[in-house]
């Protein structure tokens, strides 16, 4: 048998910008299947589905209020020059278990190094590397140093990695695979020299981590094993030094699939979250598919539930299962082989995917704590979700659903945070309202064709409205209850028209401007048969490269309007691509395609992790600055670039220290055992590792 069942369709169906294998390990193929938004929200008719005939849709639209966008960027500097940098840097680097290893940068820009804002972070971009190098890449003047590796001993009494020797008990005291979102914070009192990480594991490939020989059922307990979430003590001498994670240090822990996660907010204790394991609906074991995430002002963690829908064989009969894309078909892990929860055609587990697909609160700071799934947030294909403190005191939290042709969301908390309250703080996620964005474009229909071209008026842009789904503690849509608009939250979603995108990835408010930015990575489906075609938000058709929105709530995060632009359209013009950067030339930027991870630094620059590069625009995926604001809004700079199969993730900038860091996640993806197609980060002849990766100027 083999270690993972790869269906055949993988090879032959599968469309849009990750490999095959990506696609059938991390969303079991979705795309293959179609889009499972199949609602007409486009002209805002009422939704024709018998299993909806029960409900009222809400009719008629708010009229969006007409914004015109500020100049809120204004209160950042100006960017400080034109002009694109390009190199050639190659690095390579090397380690061992405890974090050491390093690679040096090579590569000369033509220009000189800008520092947009001020940053102290200043580089020369790197030339795209092709997509079959597999190196870490970094700018002339930095090295790269891996923190952290999958199979990492956490504890004492954790074994060494042994790639053949590997096993469940040894993996559940080890560093997880495929780590994607991640945040440090400095330990207050240690002078900048040690902070707490936290790291979340999205899912597994066996097939390239252990021996053909492991036995099947053993492979998948080590998956099982793999999964879940980390926290993980880091020191260093001082900020010129890198970050080495301490073996056996407080702080660390792992958290398992077998660990248990409380519900909160107005659907727990529903009956659509009970179980025979679990008759209350208030404790679910583990988390699943967790991708991009967020830290709060309160200092905890969140993390968002992705394509949880992967992990369970599901009767697929009714209309709420087949909009998460929960199905009647073998997994590829066969985790309902293992564990019967994860078959939820077995009675008592009918309702147990309800309880995956929400935003996950971790405390770093308390090992004993347990962590929280926040109904109020709303069950989808959460990417991540990331906080602002409201003018009034509210907490606000965008969240996208990184699915084709699904919709971008807004919660504002009930209560108000107060400076200094943790305890208070961390119940602020537990009720308030949720809301579905609707965009609007003031461009006339016909000049948004689908090719990517900029309408008359020289802009991707226009103004939108949020559209309540549970107001005042109230549903705010007809024939749902409160309970079945946050549990059955696509399905309430479509009620009320929002506007599809083109997969709403990571979504990040700016703490300088209080603009909020949101990565579409693309959608391969949008103008094609019988799919929605192309809008001013998601103005192309076949939208291989994606696009970054702009959102102006023209200051009020609690406002039910607002005004945005796209930033970028993204894509490669020295390969005839239709872009657009903020207005900045396109001939001075490094090309860049579907982005996905989005971070800012301390003077307020964004940056850019890519995901699908390589079946893009046929580079390497990578890290990306981009300026804002000044002459130079919209310039993009690349400043590192991730090993062959790998996508970049959990980016964090600490330009005070000249530094960076990425979680480099399923390098080599497309490998197999015996024939691996990388070697990163140890470069030792055996296998890739998912790795934490920190990158600051090199010595010497």
């Amino acid at each position: 048998m083999a270690l993972i069942d790869l269906p055949l369709l993988m090879k032959d169906s599968v469309r849009g910008k990750r490999s095959a294998v990506t696609c059938a390990l991390k969303c079991a193929s979705q795309c293959a299947f179609g889009p499972c938004n199949h609602s007409d929200n486009e002209t805002f008719r009422d939704i024709a589905s018998a299993a909806l005939t029960r409900r009222g849709v809400l009719g008629g639209s708010t009229a969006a209020l007409a914004i015109a966008l500020g100049g809120t960027q204004g209160a950042l500097a100006d960017g400080n020059g034109k002009g694109k940098g390009h190199g050639n840097g190659k690095g390579k680097g090397h380690g061992n278990g405890k974090g050491k290893g390093h690679g040096k940068g090579k590569g000369k820009g033509k220009s000189g190094a800008l520092a947009p804002n001020g940053t102290k972070l200043r580089f020369e971009a790197i030339s795209p590397v092709d997509a079959e190098v597999d190196e870490f890449t970094v700018p002339e003047g930095f090295a790269w140093h891996p923190i952290i590796r999958w199979g990492d001993p956490l504890f004492d009494d954790a074994p060494e990695f042994d790639w053949d020797a590997q096993s469940a008990e040894a993996q559940r005291l080890q560093f997880g695979y495929n780590n994607d979102y991640t945040e440090i914070q400095e330990i207050p009192g240690s002078h900048g020299k040690r902070a707490v990480m936290f790291v979340n594991h999205e899912y597994t490939n066996e097939p390239i981590m252990l021996p053909p020989t492991t036995d099947a059922e053993d492979a998948t307990m080590i998956g099982m094993a793999a999964h879940g979430l980390s926290v993980v003590e880091l020191e260093r001498k001082n900020k010129n030094f890198p970050y080495r994670y301490v073996r056996g240090a407080e702080l660390n822990r792992r958290i398992h699939l077998d660990d248990d996660y409380a519900l909160t907010g107005p659907a727990a204790g529903s009956d659509l979250l009970k179980t025979v394991d679990d008759p209350e609906g208030r404790t679910v074991q583990g988390t699943l598919g967790n991708c991009a995430g967020g830290l709060t002002p309160w200092g905890t963690l969140l993390s968002g539930e992705e394509n949880f829908h992967s992990y369970f064989r599901s009767a697929g009969t009714s209309e709420a299962e087949q909009r998460y894309g929960l199905a009647d078909r073998a997994t590829a892990r066969g985790w309902e082989n293992v564990e019967e929860r994860f078959d939820a055609r077995t009675e008592g587990y009918e309702n147990e995917p309800n309880r995956f697909g929400y935003i996950v609160e971790v405390d770093p700071w308390d090992p004993t704590s347990t962590p929280k799934k926040h109904t109020s947030l709303g069950r989808f294909k959460h990417e991540g979700a990331n906080v602002i403190v409201a003018e009034d005191g509210r907490v606000v939290t965008y969240s996208g659903d990184d699915e084709k042709f699904d919709y971008l969301y807004k919660f504002v908390s009930r209560d108000c945070y107060i400076e200094g309250d943790r305890e208070h703080n961390m119940t602020l996620l537990e009720n308030g309202d949720l809301y579905v964005a609707r965009f609007t474009g003031d461009s006339p229909a016909a000049e948004i064709d689908g090719s990517g071209e900029l309408p008359s008026d020289g802009e991707f842009d226009g103004t939108g409205e949020w559209l309540p789904l549970v107001l005042d503690g109230e549903s705010a849509v007809p024939g749902f209850t409160v309970e079945e608009v946050l549990v059955h939250t696509r399905l309430a979603a479509d009620a009320v028209g929002p506007t599809k995108m083109d997969r709403c990835e990571d979504v990040e408010p700016s703490l300088h401007t209080r603009r909020v930015y949101v990565a579409c990575t693309n959608n391969s489906d949008r103008g094609t048969d019988g799919k929605a075609g192309a809008d001013e938000a998601n103005p192309r058709t076949e939208n291989r490269d994606g696009h970054v929105v702009e959102i102006d709530e023209q200051g009020d995060q609690t406002s039910t309007t607002f005004a945005w632009s796209l930033l970028l359209v993204c894509g490669d013009p020295a390969q005839g691509d239709v872009t657009y950067f903020g207005g900045f030339p396109a001939e001075k930027v490094s090309p860049i395609s579907c982005p996905d991870n989005l971070a800012f630094d301390a003077v307020g620059n964004l940056w850019i992790s890519t995901d699908g590069q390589p079946s893009g625009i046929g580079f390497n995926d990578g890290l990306f600055r981009v300026t804002l604001n000044g002459e130079a809004r919209g310039r993009v700079e690349q400043f590192l670039s991730v090993p062959r199969d790998g996508e970049t993730c959990g980016p964090i900038i600490r330009d005070e220290d000249r530094s960076a860091f990425v979680s480099v996640q399923h390098p080599g993806e497309d490998g197999e055992w015996g024939a691996q197609r990388s070697y990163f980060p140890d470069y030792d002849g055996r296998g890739p590792k998912p790795t934490v990766v920190q990158v600051l100027p090199a010595k010497g």
